[in-house]
Parts: C-alpha cells; sequence; structure tokens
C-alpha cells in the first residue's frame, strides 16, 4: 500500500552512476512510497552545485518536505555547498573515506572521476569484445563460436537470455552465448537437446520463467498471437524443463528476478570468474 511520495536526489561530479545503484538499493527497502527520483551528474564545480542547491530547495518548497538526497562528491568545498541545502543529504563518499582513510593509514586522493581509472585498458578491451561476443551469438545466429563461451544460455523466447549475456559481459567481461529453443527443439524430438549444442553441454545453463509472466512479455510483443498465448507459453516451458531435467542441464525460474540477479546467479551457480572489478 502506497503512503507517501518523495523526492530523490542522485548527485555526483561524475556519472552518477555509483549514487543511484547505492541509493537505490536502499530505497528498494521502501516499497510503501513512490519516489520520484533526479538525477544530476557531473556537478563538479561551484557554479553548478550552487544551481543544484536551488533545485533541491524549490522541491522542498514546492512538496513541503525535504528530498532525500544522494551524493558521491570529492570536492570537500561542493560538498559541504550541497550539505547546505533544505535536503536530507547522504554523501555515500563520506559515510566511508574518513574511516577508510584512518584504517589505511594514509589520506585518499580525492580525484574526481577515480572510479573510472581502476580498471586498465586490458580490462576496458576485454568488456568490450565480451559485449560484442553476446551481440554476435544472439538468439542462435551461429554456433560455430561456441568454443569461445564462458556460459550459453538455453531457453525458450523471451525468458530474459540477451539482456543477462549482454550484462555478463559489460559487467563482469564473460563471454556469454545463447541459443533459443524453438518449437522444433521443444517438440520435434522427445527430450533430446539440439544437435548444435551436444558438443557444448558443459557449458550450458538453462532460464526457465512462469507462463504468467512470460505470456506478459509476448502478447507485449505480438498481442493476440498463437505466439503469445497462455497455453502456448505453458507447453513451450513444460517441454524445455523437460529437457533440462532428462539432459541434466542446471537451471534457474527467472520470473521475479532482475537482470543484475540472474547474472549474479549464473555467475555462482557455475563458478565463473568476473574479469572486471
Amino acid at each position: 500500500m502506497i503512503t507517501s511520495r518523495r523526492t530523490v536526489f542522485f548527485i555526483s561530479d561524475g556519472t552518477a552512476i555509483t549514487a543511484e545503484t547505492l541509493g537505490h538499493s536502499l530505497l528498494t527497502q521502501f516499497d510503501h512510497i513512490i519516489f520520484d527520483q533526479i538525477t544530476l551528474p557531473f556537478i563538479d564545480n561551484m557554479e553548478k552545485a550552487s544551481h543544484v542547491v536551488k533545485q533541491i530547495n524549490l522541491e522542498a518548497e514546492r512538496t513541503g518536505a525535504p528530498p532525500i538526497v544522494f551524493s558521491t562528491l570529492i570536492d570537500p568545498e561542493i560538498r559541504r555547498t550541497i550539505m547546505g541545502s533544505r535536503g536530507r543529504v547522504y554523501d555515500l563518499f563520506e559515510a566511508f573515506l574518513v574511516d577508510l582513510e584512518r584504517d589505511l593509514s594514509v589520506e585518499s586522493s580525492q580525484i574526481v572521476g577515480r572510479y573510472h581509472t581502476v580498471v586498465n585498458s586490458n580490462d576496458y578491451d576485454v568488456r568490450i569484445d565480451a559485449v560484442n561476443f553476446a551481440l554476435g551469438n544472439d538468439d542462435g545466429i551461429s554456433t560455430k563460436n561456441y568454443d569461445r563461451a564462458d556460459i550459453v544460455l538455453i531457453g525458450v523466447s523471451r525468458a530474459g537470455k540477451t539482456p543477462t549475456c549482454i550484462y555478463l559481459g559489460l559487467q563482469f567481461g564473460i563471454y556469454a552465448a545463447n541459443y533459443p529453443l524453438t518449437e522444433e527443439d521443444l517438440f520435434g524430438r522427445y527430450d533430446e537437446l539440439p544437435d548444435a549444442l551436444l558438443p557444448f553441454r558443459k557449458k550450458l545453463f538453462g532460464l526457465t520463467i512462469n507462463p504468467e509472466r512470460l505470456h506478459r512479455i509476448r502478447s507485449q510483443r505480438r498481442p493476440n498471437s498463437r505466439y503469445a498465448s497462455l497455453a502456448q507459453c505453458q507447453s513451450e516451458i513444460a517441454a524445455a524443463e523437460s529437457i533440462f531435467l532428462a539432459n541434466q542441464i542446471p537451471f534457474i525460474n527467472i520470473t521475479s528476478m532482475s537482470v543484475e540477479e540472474i547474472a549474479a546467479k549464473v555467475l555462482h551457480e557455475n563458478k565463473l570468474e568476473r574479469r572486471l572489478l
């Protein structure tokens, strides 16, 4: 039940991705509140900081409640300026840097955008190559490169394979391919794997989904079609899970999982090592 509404600012002198990620993780614990979210990246000088304070103060006046502010600001002067706004400011760097400096017995560099230098150029090249691999080996376009794959995701159409492969490549440098189980694969030969997948059996990992959820997803793409009908979804999922079980292919149900959770589960279940920090 929704009980209230609050405005949330994500502020950073860089991309604001860190502020958004950590802030969203905290906000998910308050599902009875609607959050109106405003992201303000690259706040890296006092002029921009002063403008942000005006935005926060205007929002506080408009709503009658102090906005929640998640920030990852390095510059102490900019941080103090934002702290002086009418928002409730949670600076995620300040919360940890002082204690970390003490524990490491050294002062932090306080360089704006430092996060992006953690990953060296070789790791970046791996990330781009892994994403290109996922795109080039999507939806069973070709299986000739599966020998390079760290993992091959299989499942029915629209079961989350493509976004998971791209996320694995972009976030972790994992070479992930995916193969959609077609009607011929599902119903042509009882519980047998497609011939194209047999050489890569040890790399296979299945994704399944509840029929009702799949029905809703497919209906957005092809409404009122046989492809999207609940009966078709039920039969395809039952056949796919039967193939997984008959061939001892590990699989997970992704119905209530985000792409981040699916990727983390795939990494964990298959003991895949991250190539990126």
